[in-house]
């Protein structure tokens, strides 16, 4: 198993459970559409009204749990952020070739995109035996 292997999971996948903190050490969870980058990075978008702007713009510190199909899924902790102006352009074009309806949203007040770049993460397979479980610290 190799990195290579973990971004062709995740690039199989349409959707993630991103869990964030809130302003009260409370955890909160959402799904969201995610895409992934060739440096496992994860690209999402959402509005400035949610809790998970809110909590994300405060704690950048947050985990997704990906895939669900069957017994393999991978576990991912990482540091979110909002891409700055000048490489905002990338992030979008990696978002919108998993997304093509992407674009139509840009017109939604506070549309926002964050990227996630990984911390650890860990892919576990309990569909063949035995299990094949691997981790990988960034």
């Amino acid at each position: 198993m190799t990195k290579a292997d973990v971004f062709e999971f995740i690039q199989e996948q349409t959707l993630g459970v991103l869990g964030t903190i809130s302003p009260d050490g409370a955890p909160q969870t959402a799904l969201v559409g995610i895409a992934v980058t060739g440096e496992l990075e994860i690209v999402f978008d959402t509005v400035q009204s949610t809790r998970k702007y809110r909590n994300l713009t405060r704690n950048q510190a947050c985990s997704f749990v990906i895939g669900w199909e069957g017994e393999t899924t991978v576990q991912y902790d990482g540091e979110a952020r909002v891409p700055e102006a000048s490489e905002l352009a990338r992030y979008q074009e990696i978002y919108f070739k998993k997304f093509p309806d992407g674009p139509s949203r840009l017109s939604w007040p506070g549309i926002t995109y964050f990227v996630v770049r990984p911390k650890w993460i860990r892919y576990s397979d309990f569909d063949q035996a035995p299990p094949r479980i691997e981790e990988f610290r960034f």
